[in-house]
């Protein structure tokens, strides 16, 4: 955490900003007269609700999707040939 006074806020805010925005600070406090007064933070991306069913009847589903492939269950009893 960083505390600048409010004459140097004003004048590097590119910087400050930037030193949030890329991580480097994680908070910045700006004070008034030695005194805190407000504290700066990255504002964090909006996430948005999943929505469900969006995929609902846009693919096939093969019968035998799930079949056990014999050579793959023979390699990982390591009994395949190679």
């Amino acid at each position: 955490m960083s505390i600048v006074n409010v004459h140097e806020a004003k004048t590097h805010l590119s910087r400050l900003i930037e030193a949030l925005v890329s991580g480097r600070e994680k908070e910045i406090t700006i004070a008034r007269n030695g005194v805190p007064a407000v504290t700066m933070t990255a504002a964090q991306a909006e996430r948005k609700p999943r929505v469900l069913g969006l995929g609902k009847g846009k693919y096939t589903l093969v019968e035998d999707f799930d079949r056990d492939d014999e050579l793959i269950a023979r390699m990982f009893e390591g009994e395949a040939d190679e």
